[in-house]
């Protein structure tokens, strides 16, 4: 049976429409996993940090990817609940194409400048040429990149997720099996990793691409447009949540990454590379069901239905409870072997894994409300405090735990950093939700 964003909602058909998105989430989260089991395994734990040390980078020039693909499917689903479905066909298209304008731009640019970004990221001498190596294919593939992510929203906003899961199962078989092949029997080392990245997001941006530009299947298809600057706006205050979000994540990685290489060195990044490849796929539960849950919300929105408005959000955060209480059950209960797989070769460092990460799965009690507290009023088209969310969660209380903890607990203090981070992220959220109930009715 097709769900649309006019139905009602259940638990039942609420999970099955937001299921697609999820795993969706989980297999692009895989790019960096695969990246880093292979780089770990076939090339070193000093490749493995070079990895770590450039893929906040890429995220930081993505950023506008995921702006511009949460903030405009809001806009879109909004316009779609107003009952004006070719309008709606015209703002999807102007911001396919501002973000592929966008991605060409930063592509050269991060290509061009490798160097000196890598070592503002962190990268020490013994680390630059793999840093270099890395991410000057990684870098210029973000228009892809880009693509890929916005493409992503825009498939649930096209009452398409299972074709958006299509992709994604697709870009990433395209990564595991290109990875291996690149890596080894190819002896191409680090640059393999990224090339078989990239080549995994051609899969994942340039061929939906294709896909929108055929007769419609969905609810969306690409069409002559122009530019519609108050729409276009509109979409960037949306998704600013989003920008800042994957902006701050990115340099709170980074800011991470020189803490450790202050305390205890390159081992200290590679564990740390090990706890951020897991928390991809985990978070990635919560970002997947905020993500396909989001248009609902906004379809309802522009609607004005409001008793679906709530009905979708109770259920929503009662999935969230469920889903934080898993998560941390399971994190804890596979911290060792999942440690293992990545550097257990190494005792010392699976030791110093094991530990850490144990105290960071700790945060799953509270990140997925954070995350959907954001997503939430974006999809209310509300960027301002979906953005303020974000901005706490990710920089301001990740950021000032990471520099105060380890005054007091050392190296310790990192791993419990983003686990109070968290915590004070999911009470503003909670806080800003009970607070702007009356304006949208969703209480």
């Amino acid at each position: 049976m097709h769900i649309k964003l006019s139905d009602h909602f259940t638990y039942r058909t609420l999970l099955r429409f937001t299921l697609p998105s999820i795993i969706m989430m989980i297999f692009t989260s895989m790019y960096s996993v695969v990246d880093g089991l292979f780089v770990s395994n076939l090339v070193g734990q000093n490749a493995l940090s070079a990895v770590n040390i450039v893929f906040p980078v890429s995220m930081i020039l993505s950023a506008a990817g995921f702006m511009l693909g949460s903030g405009g499917s809001a806009v879109v689903a909004r316009t779609m609940g107003e009952g004006k479905p070719e309008l709606a066909n015209r703002y999807f298209s102007m911001i396919v194409l501002v973000v592929l304008a966008l991605g060409t731009a930063f592509s050269v640019g991060g290509a061009l400048f490798i160097e000196p970004i890598a070592r503002l990221a962190g990268a020490s001498d013994l680390l630059m040429d793999d840093c270099v190596a890395y991410g000057r294919v990684l870098l210029g593939g973000s228009a892809v990149f880009m693509l890929q992510v916005a493409f992503q929203v825009f498939f649930v906003t096209a009452e398409l997720p299972k074709t958006g899961l299509f992709f994604s199962l697709a870009a990433g078989a395209t990564n595991i099996v290109m990875d291996y092949v690149l890596i080894k029997p190819l002896n191409m080392g680090i640059a393999g990793a990224a090339w078989g990245t990239v080549l995994s997001y051609a899969v994942g941006g340039l061929l939906p691409l294709l896909y929108f530009l055929r007769p419609p299947k969905g609810a969306l298809r690409l069409c002559p447009t122009r530019l519609y600057w108050r729409e276009l706006k509109n979409a960037c205050a949306n998704g600013s949540s989003e920008l800042m979000s994957n902006l701050s994540a990115s340099v709170v990685s980074i800011l991470f990454n020189l803490q450790l290489m202050h305390i205890i060195g390159e081992q200290g990044v590679a564990a740390y590379s090990v706890m951020m490849y897991v928390d991809f796929a985990f978070a990635a539960v919560f970002l997947g069901f905020s993500m396909g849950s989001g248009p609902i919300v906004s379809f309802h929105f522009g609607a004005d239905n409001r008793e679906e408005l709530k009905n979708v959000f109770r259920k929503s955060m009662t999935v969230i409870f469920l889903a934080s209480l898993a998560m941390v059950a399971l994190s804890e209960a596979l911290s060792r072997p999942l440690s293992a797989a990545f550097v257990g070769y190494s005792p010392e460092l699976l030791e110093m894994t094991v530990h850490g990460f144990r105290i960071f799965a700790l945060s799953y009690f509270f990140v997925g409300f954070g995350i959907y507290g954001s997503a939430f009023f974006t999809a209310l088209c509300n960027g301002g405090v979906s953005a303020l969310i974000s901005f706490l969660r990710t920089f301001l209380f990740r950021g000032g735990m990471a520099l105060l903890l380890p005054l007091a607990l050392d190296l310790d203090g990192i791993w419990l950093a983003v686990v109070v981070a968290d915590g004070m992220g999911a009470a503003v959220a909670a806080g800003l939700i009970w607070r702007y109930r009356k304006r949208y009715h969703y209480l």
